[in-house]
């Protein structure tokens, strides 16, 4: 799947809310590397935590390397360069 982002991309993200569902671009921390912030997709809760995927599973560093993330907010907008709401993927069904 082609990343939903690009480096450089300026994002709207919104803490607390309507919880985090699967599909969700989110902002987390892996519990492992507490100094990296990153952006992934939420795929499913796990032990009070987030298991995260990238969109791009050949090239991206995610849960499968790093395990469970703690999400600080989600992302609901990148306003630059090409505004515009981000797409859930066919994949992903609302819970």
């Amino acid at each position: 799947m082609a990343p939903t982002l690009r480096h450089g991309d300026a994002l709207l993200v919104r803490r607390g809310g309507r919880p985090i569902r699967p599909g969700d671009v989110v902002v987390a921390v892996f519990r492992s590397r507490p100094g990296l912030l990153v952006v992934k997709r939420a795929v499913r809760p796990a032990d009070g935590g987030w298991w995260v995927r990238g969109d791009n599973d050949l090239v991206t560093d995610d849960s499968r390397a790093y395990g469970v993330a703690d999400v600080h907010g989600r992302v609901v907008a990148r306003y630059w360069p090409r505004p515009g709401r981000l797409p859930r993927p066919a994949g992903y069904r609302r819970v």
